[in-house]
């Protein structure tokens, strides 16, 4: 009996997919509507039926041919012939990113936004709380 891997797995490659994608596997089990456990054995499945993979695909965000013709060797490859530019080893030269935002303006100005999102609730709030009284003093 041979351990050596499938060269069409497609729950490996779902597997794979997913974990690339940086997801788990309770996320995909929420989004399909199953359990942790079936997406699981999904994943230990050499062959899935096609509307199920159909589904996974698009949750994975990808096509049905992609999870059925994925290769890990063709994904480093594909990886490795970007140009990253930041980094020259010819030139033992570091160019940090231009950023055009301060990441840290970003997070105050989400924060300010939460924080009268809160203020908007909190009022709205106060409001139904004060009709529901001066309904209790009618009766």
């Amino acid at each position: 009996m041979s351990t050596a891997t499938k060269p069409n797995h497609i729950g490996r490659k779902i597997s794979r997919i997913r974990e690339l994608r940086g997801m788990k596997q309770e996320a995909l089990a929420m989004e399909l509507g199953i359990s942790q456990q079936s997406v699981s054995l999904m994943e230990q499945s050499e062959a899935i039926e096609g509307k199920k993979l159909e589904e996974v695909a698009r949750v994975l965000g990808v096509t049905k041919e992609a999870i059925e013709n994925f290769s890990e060797e063709l994904a480093i490859n594909y990886f490795n012939t970007f140009n990253d530019n930041s980094f020259s080893n010819s030139q033992g030269t570091f160019h940090a990113n231009n950023c055009t935002f301060n990441p840290i303006e970003k997070i105050i100005e989400q924060s300010e936004k939460i924080e009268e999102l809160y203020k908007k609730l909190l009022a709205a709030e106060k409001e139904k709380i004060s009709y529901l009284e001066k309904l209790l003093d009618i009766k």
